[in-house]
């Protein structure tokens, strides 16, 4: 008997069983390279405090981006430190962080289990066409993973962790607020770049066309621009670096709406 046979023969009990051990699996592989991360604590913290550092390799590359173009930029030192106000908050942190990570590491087979565990209720080309579907959303969450990382983070935690209203008000950022801000933005930029498959799904349902999206596409531009200011500190590189990025995956939606319903263009 195939697997769709026996999967569609299971009872209720049957598919809560099935449900039980795939969730077991999943904590285990998280649980797996949570205990990694937490192990390699030097390599982690190395990693998640260097958008923190004056020098970080962002901020280089925007230098010689304006050199490139003729411009003499140049990047002000700074140094903000990180404190901890509890006795147990930084070993508390180090355990939730790794938790994160470990989720974070963990979610292409999370993805693979949650497929495996739906798949045989699918037909053939369904089932087909949801790989497709699961790997153009984990690549997506990846790349507003590595834009939160490598830009909006960086720039926002230089502009905020440096203003002051006064030489005489100091700030000391604690360690708590340096992690809620990055795993906030991170998890906000995975979700902001889902729009080409957000968009893809509407016009699936008949909500949004191609054509639709062209032709609103200056008020949509706008829109794009007032989202990336509210994600964003108040600072106009920023601002820039965010919305282009959100400009490219809106041009790449009306793409995708083209090339999933050439009979509705």
């Amino acid at each position: 008997m195939s697997r769709q046979k026996e999967h569609s023969l299971l009872t209720f009990g049957g598919h809560l069983e099935v449900l039980r051990r795939m969730l077991f699996r999943i904590i285990a592989v998280a649980g797996a390279i949570a205990m990694v991360v937490f192990c390699f604590k030097d390599v982690t913290w190395r990693l998640l405090l260097a958008p923190s550092e004056w020098d970080f390799c962002t901020y280089r590359w925007l230098e010689q981006a304006m050199q490139w173009i003729g411009m003499d930029f140049h990047f002000e030192e700074f140094n903000v430190d990180l404190i901890a106000t509890d006795l147990s908050s930084q070993f508390m942190k180090h355990v939730t962080t790794a938790c994160y990570l470990g989720l974070l590491g963990a979610s292409p087979y999370i993805l693979y289990e949650l497929f495996r565990f739906i798949s045989p209720a699918l037909y053939e080309n369904e089932r087909k066409y949801s790989v497709q579907v699961t790997s153009i959303i984990y690549a997506l969450f990846l790349l507003g993973v590595m834009m939160s990382y490598f830009v909006l983070f960086p720039i926002s935690f230089r502009f905020l962790g440096t203003y002051s209203v006064s030489e005489r008000v100091h700030s000391n950022i604690t360690l708590d607020s340096y992690v809620s801000t990055f795993v906030t933005l991170t998890l906000v930029m995975g979700v902001v770049f889902q729009l080409p498959v957000i968009v893809f799904f509407l016009g699936k349902l008949g909500f949004v066309s191609a054509s639709l999206l062209s032709q609103y596409r200056k008020h949509s531009f706008i829109v794009i621009m007032v989202v990336a200011a509210i994600i964003t500190p108040p600072d106009l590189m920023t601002l820039i670096l965010v919305t282009i990025p959100l400009c490219l995956l809106y041009e790449v939606s009306i793409w995708g709406l083209k090339w999933g319903s050439p009979n509705k263009l």
